[in-house]
């Protein structure tokens, strides 16, 4: 077999570890399934230092219950176990999971969503697979075929977005929005170099606010908060939403046109996609 014909087999590798991915997850043998998932709970907030990097998210404590055991732990989580928080207060929930037997290397999951089942990996594998076959058409069949390929691509990545449904949900939450007081307590600082090889600086202000309700909560702003380097004992108004504290913002009006920018940016991909399609099938 000749070294074009062994590169025209690409596919076989991770058409291969998808279909063994999927095998292993309706086995309910995945790293995933084989972990123990248990409802946690915040214990104890913390408060990134002034100037240091947002990636570990704001330092918490949390507790749980090992199933297997009954025994509560209770272990400091500063960003080094799995997803990071960025919105904290005392006695919020969510879940966490663990090899069975070993809860100190457990790791926080906000979106289960594909987690229990262990198909994020082969999902994954899919669409690096379904976008190398529309390279490999653009190769053999020109123009025509890649409108077609990418369009599909395009169109089916729109259509399975979640924007347009979280955008919907964010602005039915916020619509019943409670305005309070907050100040920003802390700006984290984290320096990145471009592709030319310049400095780029971004801060984050981390800012606290109590519902109604008495619960003093944390966030980590990444966006609505002007000048945010100089925002250190910055006094706001912040609006959230009564049935829960991790959505909130600094701007109603402008928190509305982001949601119908995503709104937008989506359905012009819908269209585009479509477009592409019927222009490309056109062509052939």
């Amino acid at each position: 077999m000749s070294v074009d014909e062994l590169l025209a087999l690409w596919w076989v590798v991770p058409t291969g570890l998808a279909l063994l991915g999927y095998v292993l997850s309706l086995a309910g043998l995945t790293r995933a399934q084989r972990a123990d998932w248990v409802k946690a709970r915040i214990v104890g907030v913390g408060q990134p230092a002034h100037g240091a990097s947002k990636r570990p998210g704001i330092p918490v404590t949390v507790a749980f219950q090992d199933p297997s055991t009954g025994r509560e732990f209770i272990l400091p989580n500063a960003g080094k176990h799995g997803d990071a928080i960025e919105e904290a207060w005392v006695g919020r929930e969510f879940e966490v999971r663990y090899p069975p037997g070993r809860p100190d290397r457990f790791r926080v999951v906000l979106d289960t969503a594909g987690e229990k089942n262990g198909r994020i990996g082969p999902n994954c594998t899919v669409v690096l697979l379904l976008i190398g076959l529309a390279i490999h058409a653009t190769v053999i069949r020109g123009w025509p075929a890649a409108l077609i390929g990418f369009g599909a691509l395009v169109t089916a990545f729109a259509a399975a977005s979640p924007d347009i449904r979280l955008a919907r949900a964010r602005d039915a939450l916020l619509a019943s929005a409670v305005a309070v007081p907050a100040r920003v307590v802390a700006v984290t600082k984290d320096v990145y170099t471009d592709g030319e090889g310049d400095e780029i600086v971004n801060h984050a202000p981390i800012v606290t606010f109590t519902t109604l309700e008495g619960t003093r909560v944390t966030v980590l702003s990444r966006d609505g908060i002007p000048a945010p380097g100089l925002s250190l004992d910055r006094d706001l108004t912040l609006y959230y939403a009564p049935s829960d504290p991790a959505v909130y913002t600094t701007d109603l009006a402008a928190d509305r046109r982001g949601n119908e920018r995503s709104i937008g940016v989506i359905i012009i991909l819908l269209v585009g996609g479509v477009a592409a399609m019927v222009t490309g099938a056109v062509m052939l």
